[in-house]
């Protein structure tokens, strides 16, 4: 197994979240990436696939953390067309960019017909609720 803080900083919370010293709301693990879903979702379901070897940016990561951060987020997208079969993907690499943790990840996020949902409105918190439902419905292979 890839230790997850190579290269971290403890203030990191990807980095906590790989170690399960942070909760989050995870459907899918495996010894190198795993994906729990936005505490403030743009919309229903909104994922964040991450690997679980630190790297502020895609290309920070080896080539081969690359890769299986990229199965995973195949698996992912497939699992979120259980929700809708539209979705965007987006990877934010910089602050001018808007990546706001600095540890690489992919955003997955649902859509449902809504007008812009990236908007300047204040995203809501997840319910506990909500998010143990979405759990079931996105752990299931």
């Amino acid at each position: 197994m890839v230790s997850p803080t190579s290269g971290a900083s403890t203030e990191c919370i990807f980095c906590r979240i790989a170690e399960h010293r942070s909760p989050a709301y995870l459907f899918y693990e495996d010894a190198h990436t795993m994906a729990f879903l936005d505490i403030f979702p743009f919309t229903r379901g909104h994922a964040l696939v991450v690997p679980k070897r630190h790297g502020a940016r895609l290309t920070d990561l080896p080539w081969e953390d690359q890769t299986r951060l990229i199965r995973t987020l195949d698996t992912i997208c497939r699992r979120v067309e259980r929700l809708t079969s539209d979705y965007n993907v987006a990877l934010n690499a910089g602050p001018r960019a808007g990546q706001i943790v600095f540890h690489a990840h992919f955003h997955v996020i649902p859509r449902y017909g809504e007008s812009n949902p990236f908007g300047p409105k204040e995203r809501e918190r997840l319910s506990d609720d909500d998010a143990k439902q979405l759990v079931r419905e996105l752990s299931a292979p």
